[in-house]
């Protein structure tokens, strides 16, 4: 059980869309006055998110999470950044060969937009409506190139991400259906929204951060809070101590939850669990 104790650090585990962000991509100031608390008092507050570094970077400052005691948790748990100390601490990558083949079946069935990651942004081989999109709403440079692999140069990427918009959700899930059995055992796939499904490294996914941060530091398990609403949060909401779902997340994902948030995502949900389970009086 989670151990409201003043003499233990706690850490918070916050997803970005859909739970810290609000639906414009701005940070409630219930949010922003809740997690300065928490820091205040020597907790640890760690965003974890599907999006790259390089997109999660330009953030932390903005929302004041550029400091001693801020982490970011990257790539679904890929990469994972000490904002404070501002160094990586953690890096786990895709062998190319796995990553060549999402690619050739990605334009084998068709209508599917595909990319993956460099340390500056994301590179796909065709400019479409959906990379245009995701450049705007993560701030991740976009950088279209005639092969992939070519632009790669031997370095392998942290994820790769598939879009269909515009298309029903069946279409992409047949996509991941179709890779199933190739992924067993070589890679992690979900979705991280409606429209985006991540392939990450075997094993990788944002409950084991949660794992590996209580190592690093050498924090209990039971300490640890985590709060999202997609599918690519269920791992760190049935692993942390306590897991926290928000209002605004869809029922299949309130299943996985101990607690379910009264507010949603664009009045504060997060400083609500914040209060309720970090702070002391």
């Amino acid at each position: 059980m989670y151990k409201k104790n003043k003499n233990y650090t706690k850490m918070i585990f916050l997803d970005l869309d859909g739970t810290l962000l609000d639906d414009h991509k701005n940070l409630p100031k219930e949010n922003r006055e809740a997690i300065d608390a928490a820091l205040a008092q020597g907790h640890k507050v760690l965003i974890c998110t599907g999006r790259p570094l390089s997109s999660a970077i330009k953030l932390l400052p903005v929302f004041g999470l550029d400091k001693p005691g801020c982490y970011a948790i990257t790539f679904n748990g890929g990469l994972i950044y000490d904002a404070g100390a501002k160094k990586a601490i953690y890096k786990i990558t895709l062998p190319l060969d796995q990553v060549k083949y999402v690619f050739d079946k990605a334009y084998e069935y068709g209508d599917i937009h595909i990319q993956t990651y460099t340390d500056e942004g994301f590179i796909t081989e065709y400019d479409t409506p959906e990379s245009q999109f995701y450049e705007k709403s993560t701030q991740c440079e976009r950088k279209v190139v005639k092969s992939i692999f070519e632009e790669l140069n031997g370095q392998e990427p942290c994820k790769i991400l598939a879009i269909a918009y515009g298309y029903n959700r069946e279409h992409i899930e047949g996509f991941r259906e179709s890779l199933l059995e190739y992924c067993e055992g070589k890679m992690d796939v979900c979705f991280s929204c409606y429209e985006y499904l991540e392939f990450m490294p075997a094993g990788i996914n944002k409950g084991n951060s949660i794992r590996w941060m209580c190592e690093y530091l050498n924090i209990p398990l039971e300490n640890t809070i985590a709060v999202g609403d997609a599918e690519n949060d269920i791992t760190m909401i049935k692993t942390a101590g306590i897991g926290a779902v928000m209002q605004n997340a869809n029922d299949d994902i309130k299943q996985y939850g101990n607690y379910i948030t009264e507010k949603n995502n664009n009045e504060g949900g997060v400083a609500e669990v914040i209060k309720k389970f970090m702070l002391e009086a």
